[in-house]
């Protein structure tokens, strides 16, 4: 049996929060962009005239030669010398917030069940081990070349079955992300996954994401005793 198509009323009978005008889109736009950055490995490397690895020795006097003034065969204008202001290893990471991370999840879910591109299962589990009982149990949900699967949990065959496909992607609802969203044609997504969705596009209630304080921080009542307190009153104030 085909899978039916996600509705805009199906999804908010299961409390999806749609967003209906069009606040979220550069949230998407940053968001994506910084799961993009943050993938880069920031490896590229140059040696500076005080790394590389070359004789410390004036290569010739001072004066006399005719040639010009050299101190070290490292200096960045000779030939096999140091870089200078060349790339290091850095942190291409970019901070983005979590209202910003919610605000981006909620728009691009929003847009795909919109365009009618979220489809709905009662269960995704694969009956044996084989990437072909993967792609057959697929093509009777959908015939969209690209896919990615929504569920709450996959069991180990469904999990292995599916690891040589390269169109299609397995995502629990905790981790899927704003990014695999928005780069696969259909979104397969069962009724146990629908009720995490409709967490993470819903903002929680005041109060509920501050986190307590860990122990030993926060203000903290000190108690006197009556000898420190008379002592105390004999020298001034309590400091």
């Amino acid at each position: 049996m085909s899978a039916k198509v996600l509705s805009k009323a199906a999804a908010k009978e299961a409390k999806i929060d749609i967003i209906e005008d069009g606040r979220g889109t550069q949230a998407v736009h940053d968001v994506v962009v910084a799961m993009r950055a943050a993938r880069r490995s920031g490896s590229a490397n140059t040696k500076t005239k005080a790394e590389v690895d070359l004789s410390g020795a004036k290569p010739w006097r001072q004066k006399g030669t005719g040639r010009a003034r050299a101190g070290y065969k490292s200096s960045p204008i000779w030939r096999g010398g140091g870089v200078v202001f060349g790339p290091k290893p850095r942190d291409y990471s970019k901070k983005t917030s979590k209202s910003l991370r919610r605000l981006a999840f909620q728009k691009a879910l929003s847009e795909r069940i919109k365009a009618g591109d979220v489809l709905t299962v009662d269960k995704f589990v694969v009956p044996q081990l084989k990437t072909k009982a993967f792609v057959d149990l697929l093509r009777k949900q959908t015939d969209a070349e690209k896919v990615l699967v929504v569920s709450d949990s996959f069991d180990e065959k469904t999990f292995k079955a599916a690891r040589n496909l390269k169109s299609a992607r397995l995502a629990t609802a905790d981790d899927v992300n704003t990014e695999q969203l928005l780069a696969f044609e259909k979104i397969l997504v069962t009724e146990a996954a629908l009720g995490k969705l409709a967490e993470r596009t819903n903002p929680p209630l005041p109060g509920a994401s501050r986190s307590p304080l860990p122990q030993g921080e926060g203000r903290v009542r000190v108690r006197v005793s009556a000898d420190a307190q008379k002592k105390t009153s004999e020298r001034g104030s309590y400091k």
